[in-house]
């Protein structure tokens, strides 16, 4: 997940994939929507080029982790709309809880007990 800021941060792999599937737990959305809701709710840090968000979305939907379906948007283009499935949901449940686990044991490490070097 390339992210345009002079401070990069490469983010742990497999992260886009939670990301994505955090974002279709809401709504169902289309690859340009998901993107924009992770650059909006990251204040504008992580970006998601399209190399690396359609073959996530790919990915995900071989795994069975989302649904896509062809609509035609209200600017009557046709567009590809990703839902979340229920084994998704429960990837995601997962996803979630490794992940806290992973930021409450870094942050221990960081924090050292709130002792300053």
């Amino acid at each position: 997940m390339p992210i345009r800021r002079a401070n990069s941060i490469d983010l742990l792999q497999g992260t886009l994939d939670m990301l994505v599937l955090e974002q279709l737990r809401w709504a169902p959305s289309h690859g340009y929507g998901i993107a924009q809701a992770i650059r909006t709710q990251s204040g504008d840090i992580l970006r998601v080029d399209a190399g690396s968000l359609y073959p996530a979305l790919h990915r995900l939907e071989r795994q069975q982790l989302v649904r896509a379906q062809w609509t035609v948007s209200d600017r009557k283009q046709r567009t590809r709309v990703y839902r979340l499935t229920p084994l998704g949901r429960r990837r995601l449940a997962g996803e979630r809880s490794r992940w806290e686990q992973l930021s409450l044991a870094i942050g221990a490490i960081l924090d050292r007990g709130g002792v300053k070097a």
